[in-house]
């Protein structure tokens, strides 16, 4: 091969070589959701759209290249001092996403770096208008807050805040300790309210049980005192009936033939039977002076049912002034004339 002809080959690759450079140089493909900003001689031309895009070589060149999908930014650690001085170690992730490719390149040297800047500034700002207690329990307030305030100066850099969550708040190891305590003498004082209620609850039962009880109980003695009362009054009723149906039966034999003498041997019967048991009560007895005088009883109680007969028979309509034959005021064949007569039929 002569010299002419490797020159000449040699000349072809540099050719073919800086023909692939520019074609290399013009023609940019763009991924999906990814925008590229083109400057021009060193100023802003266009931003290139997905896809395959064709640039001036030499004149045009991509400055700045952004990811458009949403992008997960951890924001670091730190110290926040609550409204009652009590410092708290705050940390959490801004979720961002740039909307505007142009303001995102020249608003901002470094639009993500801010927006976490801003991010922890108003963490801090935020804390420190709440007491411990609150900054613990308002994390949606805290979030919404932080959020609202990097999304009002994100709009110049081209960004869209979506959220903001706190992964952590820790407070200083004593004040933990502290809310431990507080926390276990809560849930004591809980357990002994419900404790306290609980036998509150079971005596007010046990008091309505017993009441209910002692009411039953009244209620029933009531009904068992009205009863034996019933009782005692219809045996009463009874007693006075059989006694009084005796006496008109006594009193209609006393006036028949041979009933004053029937009567007369059923005293001294009854007075006997009496009179031999007394010495069986007791030791010590005082008797009328003629008690053993049996006739003399007799006679007496006899006289007064005579008399009782006579008064009966007067006020009947069958009755006569004089009386009947047994039951004259003379007495009868057996009577005694006095206190101190004497029974035929005793003797």
């Amino acid at each position: 091969m002569s010299i002419d002809s490797l020159t000449s080959l040699i000349l072809l690759l540099l050719l073919l070589l800086f023909g692939f450079a520019i074609l290399r140089s013009s023609l940019r493909i763009v991924p999906q959701q990814n925008s590229w900003i083109v400057e021009r001689l060193g100023r802003f031309h266009r931003a290139l759209l997905p896809g395959l895009n064709v640039l001036i070589p030499f004149m045009d060149r991509v400055a700045y290249r952004f990811d458009m999908r949403e992008v997960p930014s951890e924001v670091p650690a730190q110290v926040c001092i609550s409204l009652d001085n009590t410092t708290l170690t705050v940390d959490g992730f801004l979720y961002l996403q740039i909307t505007d490719a142009v303001k995102a390149a020249y608003g901002s040297s470094n639009p993500m770096n801010a927006a976490m800047q801003l991010a922890q500034t108003s963490m801090r700002s935020e804390i420190g208008k709440l007491h411990l207690d609150q900054a613990l329990s308002s994390r949606q307030m805290l979030n919404a807050a932080v959020a609202e305030a990097v999304e009002e100066a994100a709009v110049n850099w081209g960004i869209k805040v979506l959220r903001y969550e706190i992964k952590d708040i820790t407070p200083p190891r004593e004040i933990l300790h502290a809310m431990e305590l507080q926390i276990t003498a809560e849930r004591e004082k809980r357990a002994m309210i419900f404790k306290s209620e609980g036998q509150r609850q079971q005596q007010i039962n046990t008091s309505e049980g017993q009441r209910q009880q002692e009411i039953n109980l009244a209620d029933g003695r009531r009904q068992a005192e009205i009863l034996r009362a019933e009782g005692e009054a219809k045996a009463i009723e009874l007693v006075a009936t059989a006694t009084a149906d005796a006496i008109r039966a006594i009193a209609t034999a006393a006036v028949v033939d041979g009933g004053i003498e029937a009567l007369q041997m059923q005293l001294a019967k009854d007075f006997i039977a009496q009179w031999g048991s007394l010495a069986k009560q007791g030791t010590t007895m005082i008797i009328p002076a003629d008690l053993g005088n049996i006739g003399s009883v007799v006679a007496t109680a006899l006289q007064m049912v005579k008399g009782n007969s006579g008064t009966s028979l007067r006020g009947s309509p069958g009755g006569s002034p004089g009386g009947s034959p047994g039951g004259s005021a003379g007495g009868s064949p057996g009577g005694a004339s006095g206190s101190g007569g004497s029974v035929p039929a005793a003797g």
